[in-house]
Order: structure tokens, then sequence, then C-alpha cells
């Protein structure tokens, strides 16, 4: 169906997050880091990033910044995924680009639903 890149610092988040995905049809990609999920981006240009906010090193915001600050890159659909729920946070999220978020955790059909809305 479609090609999502994950990009989680978190192993076990890491791998559940591609399992779900696999299990819908989907292909993935992975990355550990913001670093290595800005460049996957540029060179696979997948259809969806479901990006982890909180990331040593470069943040899934920034990542996306760059990402929707590019014109190669700018059509890529982002969807952030965070444990942050305080107040201003989703607006700041959506204010980085992200097309869209999810807070964790999360329920599998929470993910697919919003992986569906974002490919849609």
């Amino acid at each position: 169906m479609a090609n999502i890149l994950v990009v989680e610092d978190n192993p076990q988040n890491l791998k559940l997050a591609q399992l779900v995905l696999h299990k819908a049809g989907h292909a993935t990609l992975a990355a550990e880091s913001g670093e290595i999920g800005l460049q996957l981006a540029h060179d696979r240009q997948p259809d969806l990033v479901l990006m982890d906010v909180q990331m040593p090193g470069l943040d899934g915001l920034e990542v996306t910044r760059r990402l929707k600050s590019n014109p190669s890159t700018s059509h890529i659909k982002v969807v952030a995924l965070t444990a942050l729920a305080m107040k201003g946070d989703a607006e700041r999220i959506l204010a980085a680009g992200c097309d869209a978020y999810l807070a964790k955790p999360y329920q599998y059909q929470q993910l697919m639903d919003v992986v569906n809305k974002a490919l849609n």
C-alpha cells in the first residue's frame, strides 16, 4: 500500500510500529535518530513519516521543519508520535509542520486511524 518511514529512538516502539504497519500491508523504513530519518526521507521519498518528537540530537520537530522547508520533501506527510500532552504541545507540534499527531501510548487502531487519515 504505502511506504512509511518510522523515525523512533526507542527500539521497542520502532518494532511495534513496524509490526502494526506491516500487518496492514504497508512497507516500512526505519530510522533510530532524527539525522538518519532526515537522510532516509530525502533519499527514499516515503509517502508518510511517523516521527517521534523527543529524540536526542536532532529532535522530531526540527526534522519536520527541515523536511517541510525543503521543496524536494515538503509534500511528505508527517505524523508526530509524542508523549507530550501538555497544554500548548499540540499547537507547537502542528506549527512545526506536522500534519497530525498521536499521543503515546497509543492503541494499534489509533495508529492505523491516523495513518489512514494522513494517507487519504
